[in-house]
């Protein structure tokens, strides 16, 4: 099973770190794997409206169906920025 995920407002570096509580040990600055998974990662900058430029951090989980199902939410509640 392959699933993407696009992540604003967090560095490869977090999210890393965040992969690394949910299990994943590291391979490189953006690659990471855990027990029937691995995810590789990239960021681009995007703007957002005409004066604000955010990080965009994506992350292809490929794995067992069962793992990703619970893994990606996990990893999701971590990464994900609230506006304020």
């Amino acid at each position: 099973m392959r699933i993407e995920r696009s992540f604003r407002g967090i560095s490869i570096r977090l999210a890393v770190k965040y992969l690394e509580s949910v299990g994943a040990e590291t391979v490189g600055e953006d690659y990471a794997e855990g027990e029937g998974w691995r995810a590789d990662l990239s960021a681009e900058t995007v703007e957002i409206g005409p004066s604000l430029e955010l990080t965009e951090v994506t992350l292809v989980f490929e794995g067992e169906e069962a793992v990703l199902e619970e893994l990606v939410p996990s990893f999701a509640k971590k990464a994900v920025r609230a506006g304020g």
